[in-house]
């Protein structure tokens, strides 16, 4: 069943990613083979631990738009399966390490690999796939998508870092917090966007239009991840509320906050997020300075900047149905909050 008729037999609107999956339909179900195959290893916890991620409930997104760029921009081979199962791979990769470092519980609303085998296999299951991702690009005999995927892994790490370096501190500005995600997040996006034109032999104004585009679509995506963690439509969504607060990050809403905090609310912030002495109810207190405060909707404005960004970004392409809803998914990202 594709996801159009799934979403029909369901009694729902057809989303901009379920119509972009059926538009691509036999390619995705050719990267989701692969996938699954590439995870096998002779080591019995390689392929359990890394199933447990990879067929967690994630939409593909990233590979979606790998294999959409590529047929947008006339591919006709078969490399843009490989590659869509490579950019699958580096973020789940990126996934189980972020969870060991963030010592996080849950994934997806299931309990992390982390919780369930320990740090140690997370992380070296991590290490397999990014070998595995590498593999893939180079089975893909373009020196330009190695170029461009590795250089975003080497990013991905470095805004992981810069993370970690923010974690705790209030002085964290918008710029800087910004700087995080455009590496941790967007890099990915845009690198999967370009890769797939790349195979196509695009010119250089589309691969620069699909670049930008993944790189605009990455920044809306976190800044809304980071507005739900203080939204009751996360737990609608299968995630907890609050792992931010409870992992002591500064993300954007807290960066707004304490931006114009007088002085009680700086001593909350203080308090449950540089010293991370946290109690029951100020979970509670932190979504009522964040909504009052108007960090919330702050954050959710910029995401609408980008997403809109991201739309503009696409009318470089020709006219298509793939660009059609590569646009409709910017608005989209911005949407799932409500």
């Amino acid at each position: 069943m594709s996801p159009v008729e799934a979403a029909s037999a369901r009694g729902t609107d057809v989303n901009p990613v379920e119509r972009l999956a059926a538009l691509v339909a036999d390619d995705m179900r050719a990267a989701e083979v692969l996938i699954h195959e590439r995870m096998l290893s002779e080591v019995a916890l390689v392929p359990q631990l890394a199933t447990h991620l990879v067929d967690s409930g994630g939409k593909r997104l990233r590979p979606l738009i790998t294999i959409a760029a590529a047929r947008h921009c006339g591919y006709a081979g078969q490399g843009h399966h490989k590659l869509a199962a490579a950019v699958e791979f580096i973020h789940t990769a990126t996934l189980l390490h972020d969870d060991v470092v963030d010592e996080s519980a849950l994934r997806r609303g299931r309990p992390a690999a982390n919780t369930l085998w320990g740090n140690k296999p997370s992380v070296l299951v991590g290490d397999f796939l990014f070998a595995r991702a590498f593999q893939l690009m180079v089975e893909t005999g373009s020196l330009t998508v190695l170029d461009i995927l590795s250089h975003a892994a080497a990013v991905i790490a470095e805004g992981e870092v810069m993370q970690l370096r923010a974690s705790k501190n209030l002085a964290t500005s918008e710029k800087d917090y910004l700087a995080v995600i455009a590496a941790k997040t967007a890099a990915l996006f845009a690198a999967a966007s370009e890769s797939g034109s790349v195979l196509a032999d695009a010119d250089d104004a589309s691969r620069r239009a699909l670049r930008d585009y993944g790189h605009n679509l990455g920044i809306a995506f976190q800044l809304v991840d980071d507005a739900l963690d203080y939204s009751g439509r996360q737990a609608v969504m299968g995630k907890t509320v609050g792992d931010d607060f409870r992992e002591c990050k500064v993300t954007l809403p807290i960066v707004l906050s304490v931006a114009r905090a007088d002085d009680g609310e700086r001593r909350f912030w203080r308090k449950t997020i540089e010293v991370g002495a946290q109690e029951e109810g100020d979970l509670a207190r932190a979504i009522e300075y964040l909504e009052r405060g108007g960090a919330l909707a702050q954050t959710m404005e910029r995401a609408r900047n980008y997403a809109a960004r991201a739309r503009d970004d696409l009318a470089a392409l020709p006219q298509s149905e793939i660009r059609n809803a590569l646009a409709d998914i910017a608005d989209f990202v911005v949407e799932r909050a409500y």
